[in-house]
């Protein structure tokens, strides 16, 4: 049971913040969490009636939508199912950032403007809205509650977005006090830094932590080499984000830590799309997305075939997301979760296209297939696969322990035989592995384009 303070927290003090921000948080987790127990079809009934509305919106009020639809003959008004969606042609990054303007509402009041990180390339500059705001907000709250935490328990959040770095005003200082969370930043990762975060995960005893599966395992593994224990400080549950989360990342959390593990898929600028329930269930935020798995031609595939995730936000009239392709890889599930709500599933998110790499021969395999031959390694203190091109793959190495030119010999064996005899695997020994420019620790990165190759099995 959540403790007085927690409940004055969640039921007074973060309303309020909420209202003085002109976001509409509360409303919309209640109803949220009246509408996760309807059925998928009744849900399908409320998406279609949403996204209608959200088409003519556009329409009306945002010029690239105008420009697009008078140019394609699309009218808004005759849609009919969810599936006229398809009648549209794909908003990729291309076009968002040769249509910054365009794009925005000419109503709309108070946009903000953010970017991602650009860990795969450019980064992407957009505009999110008071409406989008409170949807997302209370998409993930209501997630944070499947848990049996809520907002104003004690949380570690571990992050490396230079927005939430470079925001440590006074306000915001205040508001984290009040809402008992604490930001550890995830852009060094130094034992010295280690040592710290250690420390102050046993010092704070929150009862949730919050980050990337990366930072979070290096975190436990690190205090698990340092003899320290983690596992009974009361955290009850460990909300992953924004990588894949593998499974011997989950195990060492889950170990080291003593709490569940939930896995949570979404990003700045697709949103919050779907978190994993206690059940199990990797349950989509049905009632504000539209997920659609298109393969490298961009048909929609049915559900049990994996393909790009391509996303319709409904709570984007101010600066519209309609069929926007996030670069990443999942299958949808054909089940239904146990916990009884009626919300779809994703059945495996595979990752970004990048997180995979290419055979000579042309076969495309997850990044697992290198990242195993490495992993289980003892003399391998931490490592980075980068595929440069069909014949070069490059191999950072954070020697361990007896690390030596067999292990190197080893590597490279290994690789080549996924890769293709005569692929030149190229292993470097380095100090540390650097993260990219959000914090984030990718194992593995390609800039080998896997469309329309066919997949290992």
């Amino acid at each position: 049971m959540n403790s007085l303070y927690t409940r004055a927290v969640s039921g007074l003090v973060f309303p309020l913040h909420e209202r003085l921000k002109h976001h509409d948080t509360v409303v919309v987790r209640k109803q949220l969490e009246q509408t996760q127990w309807w059925s998928p079809d009744r849900l399908a009934q409320l998406q279609l009636q949403r996204l209608r509305s959200l088409l003519q919106h556009a329409q009306q009020h945002v010029p690239y939508y105008r420009e697009l639809f008078a140019r394609t003959g699309f009218e808004p008004a005759a849609v009919t199912s969810l599936a006229d969606l398809q009648r549209l042609p794909f908003l990729g990054k291309a076009e968002i950032r040769a249509n910054p303007d365009a794009l925005k509402a000419d109503n709309a009041v108070g946009l903000a403007r953010f970017n991602t990180g650009g860990s795969s390339g450019e980064p992407l500059i957009f505009f999110i809205g008071n409406q989008r705001v409170s949807h997302d907000v209370a998409a993930k709250w209501r997630a944070t509650r499947w848990w049996g935490v809520d907002i104003g328990d004690p949380e570690i959040v571990v992050w490396g977005s230079p927005i939430e770095l470079t925001a440590q005003d006074r306000v915001r200082a205040l508001r984290d006090t009040l809402l008992r969370t604490e930001l550890l930043p995830a852009f060094e990762m130094s034992a010295a830094k280690l040592d710290g975060f250690v420390a102050r995960i046993r010092e704070r005893r929150p009862k949730m932590l919050f980050g990337y599966p990366s930072a979070l395992s290096h975190i436990a593994r690190h205090a698990e080499k340092r003899g320290m224990r983690m596992d009974e400080l009361g955290i009850k549950v460990a909300f992953c984000t924004s990588e894949k989360l593998y499974d011997h990342q989950r195990e060492a959390i889950e170990r080291i830590f003593g709490c569940a593990v939930a896995n949570g898929y979404g990003s700045r600028d697709a949103g919050f799309i779907a978190h994993q329930c206690p059940s199990g269930g990797m349950h989509l935020t049905a009632e504000d997305i539209i997920v659609e798995i298109v393969d490298a031609d961009g048909r929609v595939l049915p559900a049990g075939e994996a393909g790009e995730i391509v996303v319709t936000h409904l709570a984007t009239g101010d600066f519209p997301f309609i069929r926007y392709r996030t670069g990443d890889v999942a299958v949808m599930d054909t089940a239904s979760c146990a916990c009884g709500r009626g919300l779809p599933m994703l059945k495996e998110i595979q990752g970004r296209a990048t997180d995979f790499v290419v055979a000579r021969d042309g076969t495309v395999m997850h990044g697992l297939a290198l990242i195993y031959i490495l992993r289980d390694l003892p003399q391998v203190a931490g490592f980075k696969i980068m595929q440069e091109s069909l014949d070069l793959t490059r191999v950072q190495v954070v020697p361990g322990p007896g690390f030596d030119a067999d292990i190197t010999r080893h590597i490279q064996r290994g690789l080549a035989a996924r890769l293709g005899e005569g692929v030149h695997i190229e292993v470097e020994e380095v100090n540390e592995i650097a993260p990219e420019k959000s914090g984030k620790y990718r194992y593995v990165l390609s800039k080998v384009d896997a469309s329309g190759a066919s997949c290992a099995t």
